[in-house]
């Protein structure tokens, strides 16, 4: 093919020369010349022009084989979700809301909650230009400690474009049925084309609503955005090893509490040796001197001899034991 196409032009040349030398020669000759010289000229101009047409084809096919192909345009359908954690729940809020509104877009869905300590939760759903989606996503990341981020991209452009041309040839459909209606004549054609109409224009409503669907969910990304407040930083372990100060304060601390466990024992006996000392009072100064008195017993004189026996005791028999009765001659 290339050697043809290189070929032609060369012969459409050497066609118009030709032509060029015809037409010299026609001047001094006669008219009997005439018809074929114009032949000779036509036959040449016609073959230029398929070379030329020819050479025309070849440049434009290599045109076409050299140009970058086109990228059609694509529809995306964007959504991500992230968690993080905040100082504080409702001033990060505010700056999520203050981004995605500064961004062109809008807070959607919202709810808070609190968990057992009191902590603010917040789950809130964004929606910005999907031109603005990775802008938006990192300046969300940096508000506070990321703790998961997902992310996800789903391709439609097929989807889209089968929607259009479903709904171009649903239009065409209804505009066909109408044009049926206004031509029927009899009642039963009408009746049945109504009907046809009917369900032709929900197809096509049908689809201009998923179309708008597609629209809203590839022009504008959908952000999922969970806040929670940064839990308490663990108190720094210190050094193990016991220093002077520390038996001074476990000393001191151990003093303190025996002091405080004697008080209390102190405390629980007071009641009860408040009881007894008021019993031996009454038993003292009431009950005791209301009680007979015994008579005092005989105490033996003590001399350098010994024990002086009382004159009121009995003499003593023999066996050295006293005697049970007195004598009677005494």
């Amino acid at each position: 093919m290339r050697t043809r196409r290189s070929v032609r032009p060369a012969s459409a040349l050497a066609g118009l020369l030709l032509a060029a030398a015809l037409a010299l020669t026609g001047c001094g000759a006669g008219g009997s010349n005439d018809s074929s010289t114009k032949s000779a000229a036509a036959a040449a101009g016609g073959e230029a022009q398929k070379g030329a047409a020819d050479s025309g084809r070849g440049t434009a096919s290599k045109a076409r084989a050299t140009a970058p192909p086109r990228i059609g345009a694509s529809h995306i359908i964007r959504t991500a979700s992230l968690t993080v954690q905040v100082k504080d729940v409702p001033k990060s809020l505010d700056t999520a809301r203050t981004t995605v509104e500064n961004a062109g877009g809008y807070v959607g869905d919202e709810s808070t909650s609190r968990d057992e300590d009191g902590h603010e939760r917040t789950r809130v759903v964004l929606r910005v230009p999907a031109d603005r989606y990775d802008e938006v996503l990192s300046g969300l990341e940096g508000t506070g400690k990321l703790i998961e981020r997902t992310a996800k991209a789903q391709d439609v452009t097929d989807q889209v474009v089968d929607v259009d041309s479903r709904i171009k040839s649903q239009r065409a459909s209804v505009a066909r049925v109408r044009e049926l209606m206004d031509r029927a004549t009899r009642l039963s054609d009408v009746v049945s084309l109504e009907g046809e109409l009917s369900r032709r224009e929900s197809d096509l409503e049908a689809l201009l609503a998923q179309q708008s669907s597609l629209k809203d969910r590839t022009s504008l990304a959908t952000i999922t955005l969970s806040l929670s407040r940064t839990p308490a930083a663990p108190a720094v372990a210190e050094d193990d090893e016991p220093g002077f100060v520390d038996a001074l304060a476990g000393g001191w601390h151990v003093f303190v509490t025996v002091l405080r466990w004697i008080a209390l024992a102190i405390g629980a006996i007071l009641p009860f040796a408040a009881a007894a000392a008021l019993l031996v009072a009454l038993w003292l100064w009431v009950v005791r001197p209301r009680l007979p008195r015994r008579p005092a017993a005989a105490t033996p004189t003590m001399t350098a001899l010994g024990a002086v026996p009382d004159s009121r005791q009995a003499p003593a028999d023999p066996a050295g034991k006293p005697s049970a009765e007195p004598d009677p001659q005494d």
